[in-house]
């Protein structure tokens, strides 16, 4: 005879998890949002209630602007190209391919890499004159480019670095994805006469749309909070063309000391996440596919 559980027990349960959730995630950003009505406080002078002063001097910051900026370039650059990327090594190795384990194995060892070991790596790999970067373009006869030195190749660099790190993740969840979908399904459109392109953009890809909302969400948000990388390789130079807005943030706050600008900040970049978040979700989940 089975023996219910005690009621109360569920209870239990999910107090710890939501405890956890609150004091990590729900505390901070509320005491975020509330340190941002204030001012910074000194030795000299306690901190006092502000208002929005401190939004309105978001509008004046010229640095956020280009910190911004750079933040949708590396998106807009990273996202769709690492979805796409991931979608193409899923299909490779959910094929039966020979050496298919080997291929998984190789395409999700950079996820396994901390963070600040990729970050060497690439270092050595972007390194002027003896990189492995300039070593290839010596071969075609190309002069040596200062990848991580120059303005306009910074932040090009540091989006393939994370398209690089980042792929390999999101093939995990587009393998179990594709591996769920009825091999009965394919079937019937191949007999209706379906190539495979076609079978993979009318039957596939649609019922890959939930498993493509939940990567562009993740994606998006580790756009945003890139903070690791610029550290080690970069430090947001040179001129700021590689600064994003978690490393402006992390910069403004324990760099400056500006613990009430760090938390408008914050607040600010939340918000932006928050709303691309529901735009996406909006946007993708009209046509999704629930089984």
């Amino acid at each position: 005879m089975n023996k219910r559980l005690p009621w109360g027990l569920g209870f239990v349960l999910l107090v710890i998890p939501c405890s956890l959730l609150v004091a990590f995630t729900h505390y901070p950003a509320i005491k975020a949002l509330v340190n941002s009505l204030w001012n910074n406080s000194s030795s000299f002078r306690p901190s006092r209630f502000v208002g929005l002063d401190n939004y309105r001097a978001l509008m004046d910051d010229d640095r956020l602007a280009q910190v911004l900026i750079n933040s949708a370039i590396y998106a807009i650059g990273t996202v769709p190209l690492a979805i796409g990327l991931s979608i193409g090594m899923a299909l490779l190795v959910n094929s039966k391919l020979p050496g298919t384990w080997l291929m998984r194995l190789s395409f999700f060892m950079p996820t396994m890499l901390p963070l600040v070991a990729v970050a060497n790596i690439w270092l050595f790999f972007y390194a002027p004159g003896i990189g492995l970067a300039s070593q290839i373009l010596s071969v075609f006869g190309l002069p040596s480019i200062n990848f991580l030195g120059r303005t306009d190749t910074s932040l090009v660099s540091m989006m393939v670095v994370a398209i690089w790190k980042e792929a390999g993740l999101f093939m995990i969840f587009y393998l179990a994805a594709l591996q769920s979908i009825p091999a009965n399904l394919k079937d019937a459109a191949r007999l209706e006469g379906a190539g495979a392109v076609r079978v993979f953009w009318d039957v596939v890809l649609p019922l890959l749309r939930p498993t493509t909302i939940f990567v562009a969400v993740n994606a998006l948000i580790n756009a945003f909070r890139l903070v690791d990388h610029i550290i080690v390789m970069t430090r947001g130079g040179p001129n700021n063309s590689s600064a994003l807005l978690l490393y402006y943030v992390y910069e403004v706050t324990f760099g400056h000391r500006d613990f009430a600008y760090g938390a408008t900040l914050t607040v600010l970049m939340v918000l932006i996440l928050g709303v691309l978040a529901a735009f996406q979700f909006w946007v993708l989940n009209r046509k999704a596919h629930y089984q």
